[in-house]
């Protein structure tokens, strides 16, 4: 890591994106230069199959003093990338941002205000029009509205941040495979906030996330970082067994009074309800295992290939 101390570390998480690098770096220059503060580029290519790596090492050539390109082993997701970029950052304060250009670098001086204002540990660009396909835009949002309101986060929040340092480096304690940063801030602090910024079409390539991805990403969350599912079990097996007293009851009554035989299909039908909520709680209890499992190998959450920075020339 730097030992270089600049105002501003912004962190690049790249994933096919190779037409957008360059225009990204320049605008980014271009907007710290007018707000009269020094900082560095860490770009972290999330394992790109295209020719990612290829235009930033050219980037960091030419300007070594302000870039670091770090190329991951493996894919590892936007969060564990954005991890990697914030372990090597060097400023006082840190800006995430995307590669696409959907959020416009000039947008970073609404952040930067809004933190010498609120004088927040963290401060989130949000949207008010997101530019997103209408499943992607969907997707986001149940994942965003589904944190929000189980972890009890202040906002739905997105990754254009700025954030002090010092909080920054507290995410780095988290040495598991999947992390969802968001949710780290929340135990760190609740000193937050949120500024309207721009939003605009991606320029060039199309999104890599899928439904599927975001699906991916939301059980994780749920799993990793919520105890819902096991509550869901506790609440169910009560409802479970409150119904099945009920109707027992129910039988012996007719049973005694009505001199009526059980029968067979009340007899399968109640195996086959109680069967299936065990099979399904044993399964719950089975994905905790597995992520537990994953923890106590102590994975890192990622695994660097190659880096370029102003040591290396």
């Amino acid at each position: 890591m730097s030992e270089r101390k600049y105002d501003y570390s912004i962190v690049v998480p790249v994933y096919n994106s190779c037409e957008s690098l360059e225009e990204l770096y320049r605008r980014i220059g271009q907007t710290m230069n007018k707000l009269e503060k020094t900082f560095e580029v860490i770009f972290v290519d999330d394992d790109s199959s295209d020719t990612s790596w290829k235009v930033l090492g050219s980037i960091q050539k030419t300007n070594p003093e302000t870039v670091t390109a770090i190329r991951l082993a493996r894919n590892f997701g936007q969060h564990n990338a954005t991890i990697c970029g914030i372990a090597h950052a060097a400023g006082s304060y840190i800006i995430t941002i995307d590669d696409d250009l959907q959020n416009p670098p000039e947008e970073i001086a609404k952040l930067t205000e809004t933190m010498k204002e609120s004088d927040a540990d963290l401060v989130y660009g949000i949207y008010t029009s997101k530019q997103h396909s209408m499943v992607r835009n969907l997707g986001s949002g149940a994942l965003k509205g589904w944190s929000h309101k189980f972890s009890n986060t202040k906002g739905y929040g997105s990754s254009f941040r700025l954030m002090k340092s010092s909080i920054g480096k507290k995410l780095l304690n988290h040495q598991i495979n999947f992390i969802y940063i968001d949710e780290l801030f929340n135990w760190y602090t609740t000193h937050i906030a949120f500024v309207q910024v721009e939003h605009v079409k991606r320029p060039y390539q199309k999104s890599t996330y899928t439904s599927g991805t975001l699906f991916t990403m939301a059980s994780n969350l749920v799993i990793y970082y919520t105890s819902i599912p096991l509550r869901a079990m506790v609440y169910g097996g009560f409802i479970t067994a409150m119904f099945s007293f009920i109707i027992g009851l129910w039988f012996i009554y007719r049973r005694i009074f009505h001199d009526v035989p059980l029968g067979f299909t009340a007899l399968i039908v109640a195996v086959l309800f109680s069967t299936s909520i065990i099979l399904l709680s044993l399964g719950v209890i089975g994905e905790y295992l597995s992520r537990i499992y994953q923890v106590q190998n102590q994975k890192p959450p990622f695994a660097i290939k190659d880096l370029l920075n102003h040591e290396i020339l």
